[in-house]
């Protein structure tokens, strides 16, 4: 519990500005809390950077042509292998579950008689 108050710093800090007690032991807690602040504040400096540290060859142009050109392959497959993957695996699970569905359908609609 506080009793006396000696003084009131004011400590500017990212993003707002704080009021640090001066007094025996809150000056050492309210200075942690503030290390760790800062030192958030320069975590999330590095992490979200505007800059790019790696420099990738700019691929869009090529993608550009290759999507462009008039060549009868259907858009969604002109990505290449994989793109016919996952295709074809969509259309198997597709036709794959409308059976399964009709089947249960059936078997819903047509229930087995008990004797």
């Amino acid at each position: 519990m506080l009793t006396q108050v000696s003084e009131v710093v004011p400590v500017p800090a990212w993003p707002f500005s704080l009021l640090v007690l001066s007094c025996g032991g809150c000056w050492s807690v309210t200075a942690k809390m503030l290390r760790n602040l800062l030192a958030l504040r320069q975590i999330g400096q590095r992490t979200i950077s505007t800059t790019s540290r790696r420099h990738f060859k700019n691929k869009v142009p090529e993608k550009q042509k290759l999507f462009q050109e008039d060549d009868e392959i259907p858009l969604y497959l002109k990505g290449g292998i994989a793109d016919v993957l996952l295709y074809r695996a969509t259309m198997v699970l597709t036709i794959g579950g409308t059976a399964y569905a009709m089947y249960q359908l059936a078997v819903a609609a047509f229930p087995k008689k008990q004797e």
